[in-house]
C-alpha cells in the first residue's frame, strides 16, 4: 500500500473531547542521558507536551535530576538508578522515547530491553539504535508493531547495511518488515514504512531542519501522538509533516528549541481546515 492509497492522517489526529483530562490525553515518558547530556530529552519532552500528550515525564539517571529540574515546568521528572527502576517508572506510560543523547553503552541497551517489557509503545531513536549495530536482531526481537524506529541514513545503515542500495522506499519497507515495527527513514523526503506494507513519503521537507536537536523534537512529537493512542504509522507520518511545517513557518534562523513553540499554530491550522471541510 502506497501513500496514494492511504487515508489522510489529519482525520485520525487525537483532538480532546469536552470531558478530557490530562491522563485521558496520554502519558509520555522520555529517557534522559546523564547530567551533561540532558538537552535532547528536554527537547523531546517539550515537543510531546506541545503536540497534546496530557502528562509528560522525563526519566533520568540520578545525577541528571539537579540539572533537569530547574529547566522544566509542566514536564515532570522521575530519577531512576537501574533498568529495573526505569521499567517500574515506565509502566504507567502509554509511550516512551529512548535514545536521544542516551549514550552508546550497555546501560542504554539494558534500558531498551527493560522498556520492551512494560507494554508502552517505544520510540527508539539515536543512541538506542546505534547501540544495537552489532546485533540488530536483538533489537528487532524486542519490538512490536506499535513501536517506531527513527533513524537518519547513518543509523539506518548500521542496522540495515544491505538495504539502502535498493533505494530509500524499498529499503524502508523491508526494514519495517524485518524490524516488525514502523520505520521513519529521515531525510529530505522522509520515508515512513509500516510492517504491514503501508508506505508514505513526506512531501514538505525543508532544509531549515538541518540543525542539531531537530530529530529529538521529532521523536518527542511521535511519542506524544502515540501516547494519545494514535496508530503508530499515522502518528509517524503526521509528526513528520507537522515537524517540517513548523520549520517552514519559522524559516531562517531556526533552532530546535523553536519547533515546539510553532506547533500550536500548525495544529490550529489543521483543526480549522478540518472544520471547514465539514461545514
Amino acid at each position: 500500500m502506497s501513500v496514494t492509497d492511504l487515508p489522510d492522517w489529519r482525520n485520525a489526529l487525537p483532538w480532546p473531547g469536552p470531558d478530557a483530562h490530562k491522563h485521558a490525553r496520554g502519558r509520555l515518558g522520555v529517557v534522559s542521558g546523564r547530567a551533561t547530556r540532558t538537552g535532547a530529552a528536554r527537547l523531546a519532552a517539550r515537543a510531546g507536551l506541545r503536540i497534546g500528550a496530557g502528562v509528560v515525564r522525563i526519566l533520568c539517571p540520578p545525577d541528571a535530576a539537579p540539572v533537569i529540574a530547574p529547566a522544566i515546568e509542566a514536564v515532570m521528572l522521575t530519577p531512576f538508578a537501574s533498568d529495573e527502576a526505569l521499567a517500574a517508572a515506565a509502566r504507567e506510560m502509554d509511550a516512551v522515547v529512548i535514545g536521544p543523547a542516551a549514550g552508546v553503552n550497555d546501560v542504554t541497551a539494558a534500558n531498551v530491553r527493560a522498556l520492551a517489557e512494560t507494554g508502552a509503545a517505544l520510540i527508539v531513536d539515536a543512541d538506542a539504535l546505534t547501540v544495537f549495530r552489532d546485533a540488530p536482531d536483538d533489537l528487532f526481537g524486542l519490538l512490536d508493531r506499535d513501536d517506531v524506529l527513527t533513524p537518519h541514513e547513518g543509523e539506518f545503515r548500521r542496522l540495515f547495511p544491505d538495504l539502502l542500495d535498493t533505494g530509500r522506499e524499498p529499503a524502508a519497507r523491508e526494514a519495517a518488515r524485518r524490524a516488525g515495527g514502523v520505520v521513519v527513514l529521515k531525510g529530505r523526503a522522509t520515508v515512513i514504512a509500516a510492517p504491514d506494507g503501508r508506505l508514505a513519503v513526506n512531501d514538505n521537507g525543508t532544509p531549515w531542519l538541518a540543525t542539531a536537536g531537530t530529530g529529538d523534537v521529532l521523536a518527542g512529537m511521535i511519542g506524544g501522538l502515540l501516547a494519545q493512542r494514535m496508530d503508530s504509522f499515522d502518528a509517524a507520518r503526521a509528526a513528520v509533516w507537522m515537524h517540517a511545517e513548523a520549520a517552514r513557518l519559522f524559516g531562517p534562523g531556526l533552532i530546535a528549541e523553536d519547533l515546539p513553540e510553532r506547533l500550536p499554530a500548525v495544529l490550529s491550522a489543521i483543526l480549522a481546515g478540518l472544520h471547514a471541510n465539514r461545514a
